[in-house]
């Protein structure tokens, strides 16, 4: 909402020299945001010149253009100051006021002024076309003041004149203060944060009486328990002359605020629109055939509204209508049918109020936003309807020359709003501040609220003007708004003793911390799935969950597994040149179980707190969600370098991520030969905690790889998150680093080609015994040299004992007891 200081002085009291940051400042103190300041950016000399003569001179380029004698004043010895303009445009005639922009003014552009040789002259300043001066769009013509209504003396300050020195503040209008889309509003805050004295201007205007015109509310589905329509008000005013001009300083001011000028009629009525809040529209009385009868659309309906488009109706819209048919979408916009033109006498003047609810789902439905949209999707004041359709008319009157006619209606069956208990204490005991009982009664009297002494605390009736004010908090807030935001102390609550992140918090963060470390980037992908994209991890089987109003109808599933987000994920990072990418996932995954039921009938509300059973049935309701950990690598683990090949990332570093994990879980992790149908035979490992399964890696077979747009390798990792922190062993502690050096050998088996190197590694492990520190896998050679059936593993081994140097006889008899336990398990021999 765009503010201008000159109208907001005429309804609140701004002390002398007020500017735009003093009047923002106060609005914040009750809560308003900040937006932006306006104005029109003229400065210099602009004055009302008289057009003397003019000469049209055509030239080569085929432009005509006018070089014309103005005066603009007069000098110090009082005579005429004619000055030679050189004007492209024609609209104007001898003897006309214009505006005259002088050489050192400045104009919205910034464009200044000079004097310049054009044409063959010398240019001394130049004539200015409404929208050189911020006035509206037109730039064909110049600004001929007497359409303004207008006959000011040549010289005088044209910025004086048109208003063009005045400011807005802009402040962002909330969905539940929707009475601050209005001068009055704002007014009224202003007057709240500072005290200074307020003048309502919906009490500032005699509301007459009028009757005899029929209006009828059919309307017989009601939303929310009322009806679509509570307030029509109509007035009529007769013989106006629609043509006359909008005088400069509603043009101004209208401008300022972001309308544009369009007609008389229009603009008066945008004009009391700002000022009070109630949307207003106009018909050409002579078009409307009978009376009015306010209902909803029926079947196959249609209307041309105002920006000449044929809609068709929805059951749940609200018209007006006359014996002709729909006449105007009812808070929204009118219709074409009977739009007030240049040849319009008599006018209609309609101030009704629609149900929030029913205008936003038509505006809505029709992608037809507008400011009587706007203002009645978030509330307007039932009351204010009289006055505003009053305001109207008295502004016809003056500036149009038309009458005002007895015939017109008030249809009001707005309620009054319903009494709110608030109990003593209750403010302060919500906001956590002491309020005295002065404080309580004078704010909510402030704005507003009807207040009478009931029991141990009051009964509070809100103003018309405040739908938003429904129980006991909201009013608790408006006492600590008003009184003052500052009086509410800032400190942090203590945390309860003996509490602080659980062990599950503590091991997915420092699973977090280790695969950051490691360079890989972490990354949040949402929760939504397509059927594809489960399928291609889960199969096409997969019991899901599928959303009853998804945000997308593509991706209508919860995900039950994290890689096919991380593989869109690298998809989308690949088109944007990013080729080597090295990501990583913490999160739940939703694992409904086959044939169960879920969800519920009801959701409770309300304050209080639901049962124990209600509590165990919603928990019922949901399928277990697990955390899961995933990783994707996809490009070179290590790029190309002078004598050096690129090193293109894979199942090792997705496997060497998932030590990772379990290392920042507390869990020894072991890896044998897997398979699954997303992954790539020979490629795919089985990760293991003991003889639990706990997760797969592997790559991505060539086929999905290529599908999603990404090279033949694409190591991927999933672990049952859950799964590790179960069988962790508590909080990690440190090891003691030995003191002692290590013994290191190597030791190469000949095994049969299908026993699983990581088999082998692990009898080796066993039989080694304690002083094996570590057994790395660094050769698997089938060839020549081997029998036919058999392949090489050779295992690095380092070997430390705690309390003294180990001698390599020693080590040599530990991995010795290791190849005796390979041996026996799967006749593995030393290789020769």
């Amino acid at each position: 909402m765009r503010i201008p200081l000159s109208w907001l002085r005429e309804w609140a009291d701004l002390p002398e020299g007020a500017d735009a940051d003093y009047v923002h400042a106060a609005l914040v103190k009750v809560g308003l945001e900040e937006e932006a300041v306006h104005g029109t950016a003229i400065s210099g000399p602009v004055v009302v010149g008289e057009v003397l003569e003019y000469v049209d001179e055509p030239q080569k380029n085929g432009k005509t253009i006018r070089w014309c004698q103005v005066r603009t004043g007069t000098t110090e010895s009082g005579e005429s100051e004619v000055r030679g303009i050189v004007c492209g445009a024609h609209n104007f005639h001898v003897g006309d006021k214009v505006v005259v922009a002088l050489p050192g003014a400045e104009l919205p552009g910034p464009f200044p002024i000079s004097a310049r040789k054009t044409y063959g002259h010398v240019s001394d300043g130049m004539i200015a076309s409404a929208r050189e001066l911020g006035l509206g769009d037109e730039h064909d013509g110049i600004v001929r003041l007497v359409t303004l209504g207008l006959d000011p003396e040549p010289g005088t300050d044209a910025i004086a004149l048109l208003g063009l020195d005045d400011v807005a503040v802009e402040v962002n209008v909330t969905p539940d203060r929707g009475y601050t889309l209005s001068i009055r509003g704002i007014a009224r805050e202003y007057s709240h944060a500072t005290g200074a004295v307020f003048r309502d201007p919906a009490k500032a205007f005699e509301v007459g009486e009028a009757d005899g015109f029929s209006v009828e509310v059919k309307d017989h589905s009601p939303i929310r328990g009322r009806r679509g329509c509570d307030v029509f008000v109509t007035r009529v005013v007769r013989d106006i002359d629609p043509t006359r001009p909008t005088p400069g300083w509603m043009v101004a001011r209208l401008a300022l605020a972001g309308i544009r000028s369009i007609s008389l009629p229009v603009d008066i009525a945008n004009y009391v629109m700002l000022e009070l809040g109630q949307p207003i529209h106009a018909y050409d009385l002579e078009k409307v055939a009978g009376g009015i009868t306010v209902r909803r659309a029926v079947v196959g309906e249609t209307l041309v509204t105002l920006d000449d488009q044929t809609r068709t109706l929805d059951t749940e819209d609200l018209l007006i209508t006359d014996v002709s048919g729909p006449i105007g979408l009812a808070g929204v916009m009118g219709g074409a049918s009977t739009e007030v033109s240049d040849s319009t006498t008599d006018v209609l003047i309609e101030a009704a109020n629609f149900d929030p609810v029913s205008i936003s789902r038509t505006a809505r439905r029709h992608k037809l936003p507008s400011e009587a949209s706007k203002r009645f999707a978030r509330g307007v004041d039932p009351l204010v309807a009289a006055p505003a359709a009053q305001r109207v008319a008295d502004l016809l009157v003056e500036h149009a020359g038309g009458t005002i006619d007895s015939l017109g209606s008030e249809w009001i069956e707005a309620k009054r709003p319903a009494e709110i208990a608030l109990p003593d204490g209750y403010v302060d005991s919500l906001i956590g501040v002491d309020y005295s009982l002065d404080e309580v009664t004078d704010s909510l009297s402030a704005i507003g609220c009807q207040i009478r002494l009931e029991g141990d605390g009051w009964m509070v009736e809100p103003p018309s003007w405040r739908p938003d004010l429904v129980d006991a908090p909201s009013l608790a807030e408006e006492v600590a708004r008003i009184v003052g935001y500052d009086r509410i102390p800032a400190a942090l609550p203590v945390a309860p003793p003996g509490r602080g992140l659980t062990r599950s918090q503590r091991v997915r963060r420092a699973i977090g911390a280790s695969l950051a470390a490691a360079g890989l980037s972490e990354v949040l992908n949402y929760p939504f799935s397509t059927a594809e994209q489960i399928a291609m991890i889960d199969g096409e089987d997969a019991a899901t969950m599928r959303l009853a109003n998804a945000l997308d109808a593509e991706a209508a599933h919860l995900r039950r597994s994290l890689i096919p987000a991380l593989v869109a994920t690298a998809h989308r990072n690949r088109s944007r040149g990013l080729s080597d990418l090295a990501i990583f996932e913490i999160g739940r995954v939703f694992r409904p179980e086959a044939g169960a039921s879920y969800g519920v009938d009801a959701v409770p509300f309300g304050s209080a707190r639901p049962s124990d059973d209600v509590l165990a049935d919603l928990d019922a309701s949901i399928p277990p969600q697990p955390w899961r950990v995933a990783a994707l690598v996809v490009g070179d683990r290590r790029p190309r370098g002078i004598g050096q090949p690129a090193e293109p990332a894979g199942i090792a570093d997705v496997i060497a991520a998932a030590h990772l994990v379990a290392n920042a879980a507390g869990v020894a992790l072991d890896v044998r030969q897997g398979n699954h149908d997303a992954l790539h035979p020979g490629r795919t490992a089985e990760l293991l905690v003991g003889d639990r399964v706990v997760g797969l890696a592997g790559e991505l077979l060539p086929r999905l790889a290529l599908e999603n747009d990404l090279p033949r390798r694409v190591g991927v990792l999933e672990l049952d998150l859950d799964a590790l922190i179960e069988l962790g062993e508590g909080d990690l502690v440190a090891e003691s680093l030995s003191a002692y050096p290590a013994a290191t050998q190597d030791l190469s088996l000949v095994v049969p080609v299908d026993v699983p190197a990581g088999d082998v590694r692990a009898a080796v492990i066993e039989g080694a015994g304690e002083l094996l520190e570590a057994a790395t896998l660094i050769d698997d050679y089938r060839g020549d040299g081997l029998e036919a059936g058999t392949k090489s593993i050779t295992l690095a081994l380092r070997f430390r004992a705690a309390d003294r140097t180990l001698t390599q006889a020693e080590a040599t008899e530990a991995k010795m007891a290791g190849l005796a336990v390979a041996a026996e398990r799967f006749g593995a021999s030393l290789r020769a």
